[in-house]
């Protein structure tokens, strides 16, 4: 068996994305994203069907939009992308020290065991 769920229509083979349920009482089908698990009163549909759904006269059609599917950048976003990318390549001035500071007594090592070692503050 597939691990990959299918459209519930007659003869369609396709990747189920959206699930289908019927709401009797209110006279409502509801398309929502795909359910976590197969349930058997519920129909799992491809994108083709899921978009030429009708449902019977009298009934209504509530299409939910699947909150994790991935939207489309704005242009804002867009824009701020590529501030971001000429920011980082811009040159950044160094220090005449090399970028490291204000020197300090370097560590001393105090034990080690295989690759560790327990290093002191030369303060403490």
């Amino acid at each position: 068996m597939s691990p990959v769920r299918r459209c519930s229509r007659t003869a369609c083979g396709r990747p189920a994305v959206a699930t289908l349920t019927y709401v009797y009482a209110d006279s409502t089908a509801v398309l929502g994203p795909l359910a976590t698990y197969a349930e058997p009163h519920c129909y799992d549909l491809c994108a083709e069907h899921g978009e030429r759904l009708t449902a019977p006269r009298g009934w209504e059609v509530v299409r939910l939009s699947d909150p994790s599917a991935p939207t489309r950048p704005s242009g804002d976003d867009l824009e701020a992308l590529a501030n971001a990318v000429r920011e980082a390549a811009r040159p950044q001035p160094r220090p005449a020290d090399g970028g490291r500071g204000p020197r300090t007594a370097d560590p001393v090592e105090v034990a080690r065991r295989g690759h560790l070692r327990v290093l002191r503050s030369p303060d403490s």
